[in-house]
């Protein structure tokens, strides 16, 4: 198994910054024995070698929202079927869409699916299959507050820079109790393009007019201009910039605050409860997901792009959605017969049973059932 060059030298400032933030088995790349040469996945060197009785080799990119169940999807799946290696660099959704439309990789991820000028683009067909879930949660550094409740009029505007300090009327009201601090609000943004910031923004864009007319719904938002506002590349980067600043709050995949125990805040839902994330919390959110009518465009390949930015629901967490694999629908006959194997293998009982623990949402079998039925197309 093989770090990643630019996961390598970010985990190392990570701890060089005394975050103390070790994502464990989550944080290697997923291979088992991966290549190093630098070649493409989409080589077809890799797919004769296949034939040859070698290994077929699976080279990915994209989302980081997905990367600790990735990688331990993909390091079992390589230890299980010993012909397939599968790699995998979270480098963000934006960055992964683009490596996918320009076909330097076998698959990518997104939490932004895609959109059908980016479709378009693609001459070998895509297919977008939803293969897991996860809630967005506002984690947060604040020494002696282990509970915190942001309400849905207050928590946009914070992100919108309108409120900047921590004890704000509007948050100490929510808060009765609790001593919040008369320090200036520090806010943790993204620094890449980003499925993570895509989600977000479209929920805030959703409860919040002010903040969908000055910032919207996008994998890399104008963020205010303010110095309380600072950034930090992908979920593990956000997670160790609020670690390391008294004061912070920031947006990551909930399985990120899980696994580097910062605390995340209890958000106000559309049904006006104090909601937090959790799997019950995410499954609730995700109940009220209808997939589209029909194809995607142009295609018999089924639309499985759906999405959940305010859910119903007394028990919904507010920020909840589904993270797409992104797959070619006619590539080499080698390399279909392994990502097929490879997306049975996550949507199995023994893959999906372990989102729980790693702070994502296991897909229901009614999903799973779909995404099946659009993995017949990868040809």
């Amino acid at each position: 198994m093989m770090l990643t060059l630019s996961l390598l030298k970010h985990v190392n400032r990570a701890l060089c910054a005394g975050t103390g933030i070790l994502l464990a088995a989550t944080m290697i790349t997923a291979c088992s024995g991966g290549s190093s040469d630098g070649q493409s996945g989409s080589d077809s060197a890799s797919g004769n070698a296949a034939a040859n009785g070698e290994n077929v080799q699976l080279n990915g990119s994209g989302a980081s929202f997905p990367f600790p169940i990735y990688s331990k999807w993909f390091k079992d799946f390589s230890r299980k079927e010993s012909g397939i290696r599968v790699d995998y660099q979270a480098k963000g959704s934006g960055a992964g869409i683009q490596d996918f439309v320009n076909g330097v990789v076998d698959f990518a991820a997104s939490d932004a699916a895609m959109k059908e000028e980016e479709i378009a683009k693609v001459q070998k067909g895509v297919i977008l299959l939803p293969m897991t879930a996860g809630e967005v949660v506002m984690a947060y550094n604040l020494e002696g507050v282990t509970e915190l409740k942001l309400p849905r009029d207050v928590y946009p505007e914070i992100f919108l820079g309108k409120i900047d300090r921590w004890n704000d009327p509007k948050i100490t009201a929510a808060n009765p109790g609790v001593e919040l601090p008369d320090t200036k609000i520090t806010v943790v943004t993204r620094s890449d393009s980003s499925g993570t910031s895509y989600v977000f923004t479209g929920h805030l864009s959703a409860v919040n007019a002010d903040f969908k007319s000055a910032v919207g719904q996008a994998k890399a938002p104008n963020w205010p201009n303010s110095a309380n506002f600072v950034k930090a590349p992908k979920n593990d980067g956000i997670a160790a910039q609020i670690k390391q600043t008294p004061g912070a709050i920031g947006y990551v995949e909930y399985g990120f605050a899980k696994l580097t125990g910062l605390p995340v805040a209890q958000l106000e839902n559309k049904s006006g409860a104090f909601v937090s994330p959790g799997p019950e919390a995410g499954i609730a959110a995700l109940a009220s997901a209808k997939f589209p009518e029909g194809n995607l465009p142009g295609t018999e390949i089924p639309n499985l792009i759906v999405w959940v930015t305010d859910p119903e629901g007394a028990n919904a967490y507010p920020i909840a959605s589904f993270t797409w694999l992104l797959v070619y629908a006619d590539q080499d006959d080698q390399k279909a017969a392994a990502m097929q194997k490879l997306v049975e293998y996550m949507l199995s009982d023994e893959a999906q049973d372990q989102a729980d623990s790693l702070g994502y949402i296991p897909l229901p079998q009614n999903v799973r059932a779909k995404v099946r039925e659009a993995a017949q197309h990868i040809q």
